[in-house]
């Protein structure tokens, strides 16, 4: 293996013509840089110089290996420049899962803050709702809902954002439109649109929740995302209740009211892999999460 440090040593006795030019240029004694180029010579088995007058000459050899030597080190100077630029978060790329309901609630935010601070960084986002068992397929940061008493994988760390109430929404004309909260029961008989999948969490914690409550939901119509819910809500087909979330932009002729007794709860958090958590677009992000989770129920979040 040839000794990087060398070939600059070697590198600059060549550009100055002599051990004495390249000890000044380099701030070296003449003795160390003599050292570096004998053991070089000694690695390689060539003769590198010849005497040319008071200094010296490369050889044949010794041009052919400069050459070698000044693209070996340009692209050491790359590698270096990358690593600089990856410790200051330039360059690289950041993987950032989400749900559906954060996605346009919350990810413009989060990938403008990131675009702006971090032109360099590539942003590999990814749809999912549920956090994955296989190591190979976690995101270094992932938007996700769990229990509050979650716990993370070993290698990442869990950070809470918030805790998101569920709410009943229901046609403006409902008779329970005007009340500023809903008991849950009193939801009993009414016709139910699904909203999620049915092995999802957030469905599950809505089924227990009702449960406890002493029913469980008749689901008339089923949708699969929120979206579809509401407007088959806003359609008079039925009443569908979401995390407060979900119902951040309801479509005209809706009215979300909290439940109580019990109110279902679901946490959000940002669980991310330690191994990067130091790095600057980690950090950012979870700054930037914070900050819009930390925003008052019913107050815009986006910028």
């Amino acid at each position: 293996m040839l000794d990087t440090h060398r070939l600059r040593v070697f590198r600059s006795v060549v550009a100055s013509g002599s051990v004495q030019g390249a000890a000044t240029n380099l701030g070296y004694t003449p003795s160390a840089v003599s050292q570096h180029v004998t053991a070089l010579q000694r690695e390689t088995g060539l003769a590198l110089f010849e005497r040319a007058g008071r200094g010296l000459r490369a050889t044949a050899a010794g041009l052919l290996l400069a050459d070698q030597a000044d693209a070996i080190l340009a692209r050491i100077g790359e590698a270096e420049m990358v690593v600089a630029d990856l410790r200051a978060g330039r360059t690289g790329a950041l993987s950032l899962s989400y749900f559906a309901s954060v996605g346009g609630a919350w990810l413009p935010r989060v990938v403008s803050r990131l675009s702006g601070d971090f032109p360099g960084v590539r942003l590999d986002l990814a749809l999912r709702e549920w956090l994955p068992d296989d190591p190979a397929d976690r995101s270094d940061v992932q938007i996700a809902v769990e229990r509050p008493d979650y716990q993370a994988w070993p290698g990442f760390t869990a950070h809470h954002l918030l805790d998101d109430p569920y709410v009943a929404v229901l046609p403006d004309h409902h008779v329970l439109a005007g009340r500023a909260e809903i008991e849950l029961a009193e939801l009993a008989d009414e016709r139910w649109v699904d909203n999620d999948f049915a092995r999802g969490w957030c469905r599950l914690n809505l089924v227990e929740a009702c449960t406890a409550a002493g029913f469980r939901p008749p689901f008339h119509v089923e949708a699969h995302d929120y979206p579809t819910a509401l407007a088959f809500v806003a359609a008079g087909i039925g009443i569908t209740v979401l995390p407060e979330l979900g119902a951040s932009h309801l479509p005209p002729g809706t009215r979300a009211v909290p439940v109580v007794r019990p109110t279902p709860v679901r946490s959000i958090l940002a669980v991310a892999r330690d191994a990067v958590a130091h790095t600057p677009p980690v950090v950012a992000a979870l700054a930037e999460l914070r900050a819009i989770a930390a925003i008052p129920a019913g107050a815009p979040r986006s910028r």
